[in-house]
């Protein structure tokens, strides 16, 4: 009974928690046993806090038992991103430059989860400071892939997906620059969500891109993202971005009817070099949630065609600012591939920078006239499956293509324009994960999630998940 704990989701598991079937304990010691068990071959986790956390859930059992329950995610454990602050924890944003740094407080968003009874586990491997997508990691070890582990799990927050789809966590919490949370979701076949802009505080996170980064869940189906959002979203004074909008119970728009709602779909951009596999997936997908009774609009966004340079000029330039000094005292420490993309960086010019943010303008205005026709909007989340770990170029319909460009092209836009995505997996191409994202008008994540909560209901991965106990007798 205790190992298929580690399995359950928050939903699953609070019900049992709250009535005392189960404890905190329990659920804790499910997960740490079974990341002994299989993280040696994903390497999902940077470190590990087990005696800490298996304290903090006697504490949480302790509580409900005296009546003191404080909501969903009492007692139920996560690991994070290595880039959230801890107070008084080692964080490294998986570089070997803050390999020893011990932030003197928590990010806002721990301090809410912490406030909420969460018990956590570890830090998850990411790519060096987020500046990447495959979590090659060079100085923690690359992170695998659960469904195949010759494979990449995405990245920047690789080891989030990779940790959810490998029930090494109950859920996590990524970053998502230009597609750090929606591409490793993608790649795993979890559920990933990138709220709108404002909504969830980034204090305490380590930056890449000032206008570009956004904090999120990560989990394993659509209710427990919408649970997550409910415990982090808010407004924060310490954020210069944070916005001051009405709080909203995201559970309670999960009814699954979105008759009468419009889909739109973009096919000149986000159709356009899809492989044909996962085209025809998404496709399916979209169909299913016709028959649901939403009806299609095909719109128009010229201005999608510059997206990826806008997203390049933008999070270089602010990134070279960022790891100015490390770069011009420490350039050694850093691994080899993020100092090459810095020093790529450091080539954005001023002008480069001010058009990237003219072409986010229109942008923006594109997007708004989608929304004057349609609730949402739909497009794959990855125009292709991932590589191989060590491969530079993927293959879509026998053209060889950039890893870098093909990975972050279909998620980047809504990044640019700080509007909430979630991507939602779709099936199943070359035995690895596909999925599709829906876009939303901005603070409506309860559009999207509702959208994204009907369409799960149609069961479109059949219960499948990684066959971990095959790939560990290999």
């Amino acid at each position: 009974m205790r190992e298929e704990l580690a399995k359950k989701t928050i939903a699953e598991l609070s019900n049992l928690i709250k009535s005392g079937e189960i404890s905190p304990v329990e659920v804790t010691k499910s997960v740490i046993e079974r990341t002994d068990k299989y993280d040696k071959l994903i390497n999902s986790y940077i470190s590990r806090n087990d005696q800490q956390a298996l304290e903090v859930a006697k504490q949480a059992e302790k509580e409900i038992h005296e009546g003191v329950y404080k909501g969903s995610l009492h007692g139920i454990p996560l690991a994070l991103k290595d880039i959230f602050y801890f107070e008084n924890e080692n964080v490294t944003m998986g570089s070997k430059i803050h390999k020893d740094f011990v932030p003197e407080y928590d990010a806002t968003v721990v301090t809410k989860l912490k406030n909420a009874g969460a018990v956590f586990t570890g830090k998850l491997n990411m790519h060096e400071y987020a500046y990447g997508g495959t979590t090659n990691n060079e100085h923690f070890g690359a992170c695998h892939n659960p469904w195949n582990l010759d494979r990449i799990p995405g990245g920047s927050s690789g080891g989030s997906g990779a940790a959810i789809a490998a029930d090494l966590t109950i859920a996590t919490l990524g970053t998502d620059t230009a597609g750090s949370i929606r591409i490793p979701a993608a790649a795993c076949g979890t559920v990933g969500l990138k709220p709108t802009h404002g909504l969830v505080s980034k204090y305490g996170v380590f930056p890449l891109s000032w206008s570009l980064d956004h904090v999120g869940p990560l989990t394993k189906t659509v209710e427990d993202a919408a649970i997550m959002l409910e415990n982090i979203v808010g407004y924060d004074e310490n954020d210069a971005t944070s916005v001051k909008v009405p709080m909203v119970k995201y559970t309670e728009y999960l009814t699954g009817n979105i008759r009468g709602k419009i889909i739109a779909i973009e096919e000149d951009f986000f159709f356009h070099n899809i492989d044909s596999g996962v085209e025809s997936l998404v496709r399916k997908s979209i169909k299913l949630l016709e028959e649901m009774g939403a009806k299609i609009e095909i719109v128009k966004m010229p201005s999608l065609k510059y997206s990826e340079y806008a997203e390049f000029m933008t999070f270089m330039a602010e990134s070279a600012a960022i790891h100015k000094q490390n770069l011009l005292n420490r350039p050694q420490d850093f691994g080899k591939e993020i100092k090459f993309s810095l020093q790529l960086a450091n080539t954005a010019s001023a002008t480069d920078y001010i058009q990237a943010q003219q072409i986010r303008k229109l942008m923006a205005e594109d997007f708004a006239q989608v929304y004057k026709k349609a609730d949402v909007l739909i497009a794959p989340t990855l125009p292709m499956v991932l590589p191989n770990i060590g491969e530079e170029t993927v293959n879509i319909n026998g053209i060889e293509n950039g890893l870098t460009d093909s990975s972050i092209r279909l998620t980047a836009p809504v990044d640019l324009v700080g509007l909430p995505s979630i991507s939602v997996p779709c099936g199943f191409n070359e035995g690895m994960p596909v999925s599709f994202q829906i876009m939303g008008p901005a603070f409506k994540e309860q559009e999207i999630l509702n959208m994204a909560f009907a369409y799960e209901k149609t069961n479109p991965m059949n219960g499948r998940k990684p066959d971990l106990d095959r790939q560990l007798v290999k």
